[in-house]
């Protein structure tokens, strides 16, 4: 995997055939106390020092991905737009900066249906961020919840049922990995023998949840099931030796993982 231009808000890398660029909406900072150990004890005092805080929080980077295979392109998650903290939001500059034109954008698919995901499907003046959208993909067993939000109710019945195992095309195969969310979903990206597993909130704080898997999110649904599906896809990428890009690993939030005697390591690419 090679890193071919990066900018503020983009980093784009050259797989197989295909192109990918990480895109940063931005970051959004959060309690210590969302971290949770077992039996859903929130962290204080106890907070490992590696972890770096930001006036006291947690910061989370906030990224999506564009796969381009050179007809059109697959955007994964779409940031928050103005429907959170106004430190988000900049997915549009990050596609302007990255040279993607909105209208080659023809497949969203979402990894999950949480705000910092799916609003970005309308823009901050409320005009559709992907005029020739055609295929919107959400897990089937999120669908009621995206319909739920008002915000978005002109793509309600335009969102298609998106299931594990389910081909996006010949090089993106969907994965399952429930737990932070019922649906929440994984993307492997294939090409020219190389792989890269796209995923959402599997993990929130690289500092520590990639050495200590078994720390969990408060806002996880199923914080048992989201420590199993982290356990199972960081082993399935370390143990084949697929790079990584996550929804809220520091910007870009594209690397590789390993193994270690306690559990795994991140290395940026």
């Amino acid at each position: 995997m090679e890193r071919i231009s990066a900018g503020p808000h983009h980093t784009t890398y050259k797989i197989g055939n295909l192109t990918v660029t990480s895109l940063r909406d931005g970051y959004v900072d959060m309690p210590v106390r969302r971290l949770r150990q077992p039996e859903d004890k929130p962290f204080g005092d106890d907070l490992p020092l590696q972890v770096p805080l930001f006036d006291g929080a947690l910061r989370l980077s906030v990224n999506a991905f564009a796969v381009d295979d050179s007809h059109e392109i697959t955007l994964i998650d779409t940031g928050s737009s103005n429907a959170w903290h106004p430190t988000m939001g900049f997915l549009p500059q990050a596609l302007s900066e990255a040279q993607i034109a909105v209208d080659r954008i023809r497949t969203v698919a979402f990894t999950h249906t949480h705000l910092d995901h799916i609003h970005g499907l309308i823009l901050a003046d409320g005009r559709d961020g992907f005029p020739q959208l055609s295929r919107l993909l959400v897990p089937r067993a999120e669908l009621d919840m995206f319909r739920s939000v008002a915000r978005l109710s002109r793509f309600h019945e335009r969102a298609q049922p998106l299931d594990p195992g389910q081909r996006l095309d010949p090089n993106i195969e969907a994965i399952a990995a429930p737990g932070h969310e019922i649906g929440h979903t994984c993307f492997r990206v294939t090409s020219g023998g190389e792989t890269l597993l796209v995923w959402g909130d599997l993990v929130h704080v690289p500092s520590l949840q990639f050495d200590r898997p078994e720390v969990a999110w408060e806002f996880d649904a199923d914080q048992e099931q989201a420590r199993a599906s982290r356990l199972q896809i960081l082993a399935l990428a370390a143990d084949n030796a697929y790079c990584v890009a996550g929804a809220h690993l520091d910007s870009p939030g594209v690397g590789r993982i390993s193994r270690t005697e306690t559990g795994f390591c991140f290395e940026p690419v």
